[in-house]
């Protein structure tokens, strides 16, 4: 997703550019090094046995998500999980990008309640679109961003024994779809939310970010810019962005971007990201993978939404007869979480769905 920072202060553009139902789950927990710790929000903090463990309850729902700091493959990776009693399901959620997963909290509770607590969640977030600069500057592009989650997939979900279904949003979609391809075995269905599956040589803003990605020296500076903010008390960057940003936005949102957004590290990443999304995503997507999936893969588009224009629902249409291929016309963008109001239809939306196909 593109969220316009459009006052004088924040005049950069940042691009948010995821069967049987008697089976045991397990949850194997295989971390090489783990941490517990808070997203910064407006949330509660428990403390429990003597450890400080972060449980971030929504004001507005009664799910109750964990942030934790996994390594994966040597990669230090955000997570945020909802453990359910007896899941039925287990979600994998693949932000966009920039892959900041906490951007998603209050779409994945919402979800985790709307499916009745019977999925455990995961949300995922990308390498070094993070708090800390943990990979010390290095840029990774989407095949290594793709690899992350497989490598995740085999290494924290490996013995699960309900179906997996990913849920991915925009760039997430695309790297569900890979990651179908290349193990199907462990997946038993994708949702595809506002999917950004092919370029739009049409698309000015589009041509744009292009244009500013494979620059270098624009990349770099646009990141500096960015992270000047990021040295501001978290008060003064949080009442600048709600100022450039509108009352709309979620605490939760306002504080994903101001953590962890306004750093040189994440946003040279997330315009690196870009670039090599442009360099793949010029292809032909995948059809005849998509109509022979058809029966286990759900799009869901915008009405207005230049990463996934209507025109490539069409396509979609066109090329995959007989998918489920829906259109949202309440409104939301194509960032939908960062809106509670988005976050909540999108979660009945797959939540229904889910339903329908999978129960």
């Amino acid at each position: 997703m593109l969220i316009h920072l459009s006052s004088p202060t924040l005049s950069s553009s940042v691009r948010i550019l995821t069967f049987t139902p008697s089976l045991r789950y397990s949850f194997i927990n295989q971390p090489l090094q783990t941490y517990r710790t808070a997203i910064p929000s407006t949330r509660t903090r428990v403390v429990q046995m003597g450890h400080e463990k972060s449980q971030l309850v929504s004001q507005k729902s009664h799910a109750i998500s964990n942030f934790r700091l996994c390594n994966v493959s040597g990669r230090k990776t955000e997570l945020v999980e909802i453990h359910a009693t007896n899941p039925r399901f287990h979600v994998l959620f693949i932000p966009g990008n920039p892959g900041v997963v906490s951007f998603y909290t209050d779409f994945l509770e919402s979800l985790y309640e709307q499916m009745g607590e019977t999925a455990s969640i995961t949300g995922i977030g990308y390498i070094s679109h993070s708090e800390k600069d943990w990979e010390h500057g290095r840029l990774f592009g989407l095949k290594e961003q793709i690899d992350h989650k497989i490598n995740f997939i085999q290494q924290e979900l490996q013995t699960i024994e309900v179906p997996l279904i990913l849920i991915g949003h925009s760039i997430g979609s695309f790297m569900s779809l890979e990651i179908y391809k290349r193990i199907p075995e462990k997946v038993a269905y994708i949702f595809a939310l506002y999917p950004f599956l092919a370029v739009d040589t049409k698309s000015q803003q589009q041509s744009i970010i292009k244009k500013i990605s494979r620059s270098q020296l624009t990349s770099n500076v646009i990141s500096a810019i960015v992270a000047l903010f990021g040295f501001l008390p978290i008060w003064a960057s949080r009442f600048i962005a709600k100022i450039s940003l509108g009352k709309s936005w979620s605490t939760t949102a306002l504080d994903a971007l101001c953590t962890r957004v306004l750093k040189y590290h994440t946003m040279r990443n997330v315009l690196y990201l870009t670039m090599t999304e442009f360099e793949e995503l010029v292809k032909v997507p995948d059809w005849d993978f998509m109509r022979e999936k058809r029966n286990r893969i759900a799009f869901l588009y915008g009405d207005d939404d230049h990463w996934a224009p209507l025109h490539m629902h069409d396509e979609v249409v066109k090329q995959v007869p007989n998918a489920i291929i829906e259109v949202e016309k309440e409104g939301h963008t194509h960032a939908f979480s960062c809106t509670m109001v988005g976050s909540v239809w999108v979660a009945r939306h797959v939540a229904t769905l889910i339903k329908k196909t999978l129960i």
